[in-house]
């Protein structure tokens, strides 16, 4: 191959990643669903074979959604009485609350951006309709994803008949590896984002406990619950506790050590624990999982960042299946230690 052939093809090759790129963000509405459902397939597809040891392969199939149903009930039933909780907090200290409020406006206002009067209820209906607007979106994709998920479980077993029919025997074993290979990566990163998760959770508790404030019980299951979702998580981990600090202590000194903490644990386990467990696990940099998140949270938003280390552990296995891109592998992988 001629340097100048050597040169269009990597011209070519970029153009194609940039094409790419775009096309992901472009359908989003599809592809996230897709990369969605196949994150959590891989995730619960040990428990079928598990269960048609017990059940018939029809029962085991239905045995499995209803494991995932009770899965996700109870993950939203434990977010909403923990918010009640919290709600139900903030109303019974509504006047120390409306005294918050004031500070804050008064602050706000002196950057202009009233909070009080019509313009500021015009703001808050703003932000009010864009949530609710979200929230059904987000309704909608999950309701998408889950359909996926429920036509594409059964359809996991037809995959050997189909990779027969359309590979040799080596080929079919090779793709069946890297597909099991990316699927157990997932299953590791799903349980070391629970393990990071009730680290955070645990610490959270701990430490309301420590500088006394009030419901460190729920703190602690909130932070559990919404670790699993970077960034918007983490924010809503913190910004409660550190406002109810106000509410109860009515100081501004237990309202900055509150916040001071939450976030020097929120910071350690989120950039620190997590990467550091999950790129050895995954066998990704440290370095490539912050960057990895960073790029998936630009191409998908707040899903992205969810999905963002199952897609990058997929890429960096499917890569390093071919010699052309095998260096792209090794670039986001951990150097590997000599025997």
């Amino acid at each position: 191959m001629t340097r100048n052939e050597t040169i269009r093809n990597r011209l070519l090759g970029i153009i194609t990643v940039i094409l790419a790129i775009g096309a992901l963000r472009a359908s989003y509405p599809v592809t996230m669903p897709l990369a969605a459902a196949f994150v959590v397939i891989a995730a619960i597809w040990p428990i079928k074979p598990w269960l048609d040891r017990f059940l018939t392969p029809g029962l085991s199939y239905v045995a499995t959604m209803l494991v995932l149903a009770v899965v996700v009930t109870g993950f939203t039933v434990a977010v909403y009485f923990s918010a009640a909780q919290v709600v139900s907090a903030f109303e019974r200290s509504w006047d120390r609350l409306d005294v918050l409020y004031r500070h804050v406006s008064d602050w706000t206002a002196s950057w202009g951006w009233p909070l009080d009067g019509e313009e500021g209820y015009l703001r808050f209906v703003g932000v009010a309709r864009g949530f609710l607007q979200n929230i059904y979106t987000i309704l909608g994709y999950l309701g998408f994803t889950a359909l996926l998920v429920v036509f594409g479980l059964p359809e996991v077993p037809a995959l050997r008949l189909k990779l027969r029919e359309t590979f040799t025997r080596d080929e079919q074993q090779e793709v069946l590896a890297s597909i099991e290979a990316i699927a157990e990566k997932i299953r590791q990163y799903l349980g070391i984002s629970t393990f990071t998760s009730l680290l955070t959770g645990v610490a959270t508790g701990l430490y309301a406990l420590a500088v006394g404030l009030d419901l460190a019980l729920v703190w602690g299951v909130l932070n559990f619950l919404l670790n699993y979702i970077p960034v918007v998580g983490n924010l809503v981990g913190i910004v409660p506790p550190t406002l109810f600090a106000f509410v109860q202590f009515q100081t501004k000194t237990a309202p900055a050590i509150v916040f001071l903490g939450l976030a020097a644990i929120q910071l350690a386990i989120s950039n620190v624990v997590y990467p550091m467990l999950q790129g050895r696990s995954l066998a990704l940099s440290p370095l490539a999982i912050i960057v990895a998140l960073s790029f998936w949270s630009w191409v998908w938003g707040i899903a992205g960042a969810v999905l963002a280390v199952p897609l990058t552990a997929a890429i960096v296995i499917t890569c390093d299946g071919f010699q052309s891109t095998q260096w792209f592998a090794r670039l986001l992988s951990e150097p590997r230690r000599r025997e």
